[in-house]
């Protein structure tokens, strides 16, 4: 960790927590798509993220059911990457790490929340975002943010999606 993790003096200025999500969902983006489509090939995919796709219909936990090569992947060089661009103090590290872990977990959600109206209109990831991952595995890379879907062309909505597909080795 960059030596601003341990300070301890200063509050937490939450535009280093939204510019630490942000950054973290690019990075995660960026593995996600290199896990499914990338230069690794899929050789790399069938034993790192495949595993997580057994879950067509996430559960609340199953965000933190991972390989290891994907929890190496899309977890912890992202996070790693992120804390070394944004020096941000002990609280702020902590609540990005907080509002991210739950932000996992809620994605992965078998229900729908009351904000996800507001959320999707902000781009913002929900279940059923998520979930469009899940059952196509070619639409919705993003986690935290939407963003990088639509602008990259990898978006589809929820309400777009009526059947399961059928995974073969991508």
């Amino acid at each position: 960790m960059p030596c601003s993790y341990y300070r301890f003096d200063g509050g937490v200025r939450w535009w280093m927590v939204a510019l630490q999500l942000i950054s973290q969902d690019a990075l995660m983006y960026t593995a996600h798509m290199f896990e499914h489509k990338g230069p690794l090939g899929p050789r790399f995919y069938l034993v790192s993220h495949k595993p997580h796709h057994k879950f067509t219909n996430p559960r609340l936990f199953d965000a933190f059911d991972g390989s290891v090569p994907d929890t190496f992947t899309m977890i912890l060089v992202p996070l790693a990457l992120t804390a070394q661009l944004l020096r941000a103090n002990v609280w702020e590290y902590m609540a990005f790490g907080s509002s991210w872990a739950g932000w996992l977990v809620l994605i992965h959600s078998e229900t729908s929340h009351p904000w996800d109206w507001a959320f999707r209109r902000l781009g913002l990831g929900t279940a059923a975002d998520h979930h469009v991952h899940h059952k196509t595995f070619k639409f919705n890379y993003g986690h935290t943010f939407m963003w990088w879907d639509i602008l990259a062309g990898t978006y589809k909505s929820p309400h777009d999606v009526t059947a399961f597909t059928k995974s073969k080795n991508l």
